[in-house]
């Protein structure tokens, strides 16, 4: 496949908040998702150390908290946040709800061009 294109509205969310945009692409090079909380609400705190995988995770809607290791960063559209594989986490929505993209690998998949 040359390329694929998907609106996250046309995909079911799993678990009322987990949209699996990986297999609807078809990528295979890394995870993505799109994830939604609505307004107060809390994913659950957890980690990759078993996988080893690093995430990025873009906030393209909404607004709300990262919770990182114990650490509170603040979130709203256009920030990225990087998560290595042993960084415990948890998003947390604020008043309008939240909604970010997240992007998944092992490293060392990625090879940038020289």
């Amino acid at each position: 496949m040359a390329h694929a294109v998907r609106h996250a509205d046309e995909v079911e969310a799993q678990h009322g908040v987990f949209k699996a945009m990986r297999q609807e692409l078809g990528a295979t090079a890394f995870g993505v998702n799109q994830l939604e909380l609505g307004s107060g609400a809390e994913g659950p705190e957890h980690d990759h150390s078993t996988d080893g995988q690093e995430e990025v995770y873009v906030i393209v809607g909404g607004s709300g908290r990262v919770v990182v290791d114990g650490e509170e960063i603040e979130l709203r559209p256009g920030h990225y946040v990087f998560l290595s594989p042993e960084a415990r986490r948890k998003m947390v929505a604020g008043a309008e709800g939240l909604t970010w993209v997240g992007i998944g690998s092992q490293p060392g998949a990625y090879k940038p061009r020289q």
